[in-house]
């Protein structure tokens, strides 16, 4: 590859769908009578295979490591708790055969020897389907799970973040198929100390795929020198062109090829045979979504406060909330909102549009830069836009409905793309890295038994030493 060709990015003209199976969130209808569990297996293994059936790359799990809370309660209102993403993703992979399965695992509260294993395991057992969304967290509510509450500050979540990743890289290169030996991995960090002979050899796809979501510069940056694909929040082609544009640079700073990241921006599609279908659908899955108690409960979340007296199809409260700013308790959708300046700014919004809680919330709720609405054939229409100027290399779709919320999708959209030909027809390969269209990592060296090898992020965390 020349050094012209490695600096410039060159769009594919084609996308890729995945599916984000969110679990705890507002976008999910969970009340309704066609509504599935997010813990019956069946949920999972129907959507996952519809979407295997659509060619998609990518299975995407969130995962929750405590429960959100509500007023000091569980928050029951979407759902409440979800299975563990290793233990269901190898559930599915005896299920499903080419299909990527993605497990979102934080580098905060687990070690990297041992997620590395895990990981191994599931890339071994899918046949190099397995993938990692990395994820971090440093607030001490979460920690208190963990009994490891607010030790890791704010500032260092990327730092260790980085030493973790790069530590189980090292674990994934340790073996040598050409000679059979395997090579100990020893880091003595801040945060943690690993000496460990990897027990596993490569996948067929050499190591899992890596995926990342942070959006600050941090994130980006980190995204830019470790990850794999970027599960972006720039769906709007506009945004996604200034985003892809940043991504590259930064890319190519961490030295990089131009093309080694791909973008996959979370996204819901509402869709329908007519435009004017689409739109009664668009307004009957967002009356679900918001129902009455899910609106009162929304403001509770910054009120701080019971609200149930109030009207949800009448205005705003009139009283103050009684909380400054809200806590990491309730989700990181209302995590650190300064809560009264808000609800005098909701107020005043409301009133002036004429809106009532429950109208106001849905619209809140409502992520419209993120979500395809029309008919399957002007939707298809909209995307070739983003295929021909590489904006985004594919969606992660989250369905509003579990399980069958990617039926029409599969049945009508992707045909629909096919025609156009920016929509694959097959799988590209076996591994998840074949059909994401990633190149496969080079080996290190191989390093004396007394050298010393520091991550290539250049971080002070860790020391990393292989032996022959």
């Amino acid at each position: 590859m020349t050094q012209h060709t490695r600096a410039k990015y060159q769009p594919s003209g084609q996308l890729q769908f995945g599916i984000f199976f969110q679990g705890v969130n507002s976008g999910t209808i969970w009340k309704a009578a066609e509504s599935g569990s997010q813990t019956d297996f069946e949920s999972f293994r129907r959507i996952a295979q519809t979407a295997e059936r659509g060619l998609f790359a990518a299975f995407f799990l969130g995962e929750g490591l405590r429960l959100r809370e509500h007023l000091g309660r569980s928050h029951e209102l979407d759902v409440a708790g979800r299975p563990d993403a290793q233990t269901m993703l190898a559930a599915l992979a005896s299920v499903t055969s080419n299909i990527g399965l993605v497990a979102t695992q934080n580098t905060t509260y687990n070690d990297p020897a041992d997620l590395a294993q895990r990981l191994s395991s599931l890339d071994l057992l899918s046949g190099g389907r397995a993938a990692w969304n990395i994820v971090t967290t440093d607030n001490a509510w979460t920690g208190a799970n963990f009994r490891r509450g607010g030790y890791l500050d704010h500032a260092d979540r990327y730092t260790h973040a980085e030493a973790f990743v790069e530590t189980a890289k090292r674990i994934w290169d340790a073996h040598d198929p050409v000679s059979g030996q395997w090579r100990r991995v020893v880091n003595e960090g801040q945060h943690y100390t690993v000496d460990v002979t990897p027990r596993l050899p490569r996948s067929t796809q050499y190591r899992p795929v890596l995926f990342q979501a942070g959006d600050s510069p941090e994130g980006r940056n980190f995204a830019a020198r470790q990850a794999d694909v970027i599960f972006s929040a720039h769906p709007k082609l506009d945004d996604a062109l200034t985003f892809r544009s940043d991504i590259v640079e930064r890319t190519l700073k961490a030295g990089r090829n131009a093309n080694d990241v791909k973008i996959m921006p979370a996204s819901e599609f509402i869709l329908a045979a007519t435009p004017q279908e689409a739109l009664e659908k668009k307004a009957w899955v967002r009356s679900l979504q918001i129902g009455p108690q899910q609106a009162i409960a929304y403001l509770e979340q910054f009120w701080g406060r019971e609200l149930a007296e109030y009207d949800p199809d009448g205005p705003l409260p009139d009283i103050d909330p009684v909380v400054e700013e809200t806590s990491e308790t309730r989700g990181s959708g209302f995590h650190g909102a300064k809560a009264r300046q808000l609800a005098d700014q909701w107020r005043a919004e409301a009133k002036e549009k004429g809106l009532s809680i429950r109208q106001f919330v849905s619209a809140k709720t409502s992520r419209v830069d993120a979500t395809f609405n029309g008919s399957y054939s002007e939707v298809a229409d909209r995307l070739m836009e983003y295929a021909r100027t590489g904006a985004v290399d594919g969606f992660n779709i989250s369905p509003w409905l579990i399980p069958t919320g990617l039926d029409d999708i599969v049945n009508h959209l992707v045909p629909a793309l096919q025609e156009r030909g920016v929509y694959p027809r097959e799988y590209a390969g076996s591994t998840l890295r074949e059909n994401l269209g990633l190149a496969t990592p080079e080996r290190p060296a191989a390093e004396s038994a007394d050298a010393e090898a520091a991550p290539s992020s250049a971080t002070p965390e860790a020391r990393v030493q292989a032996d022959g």
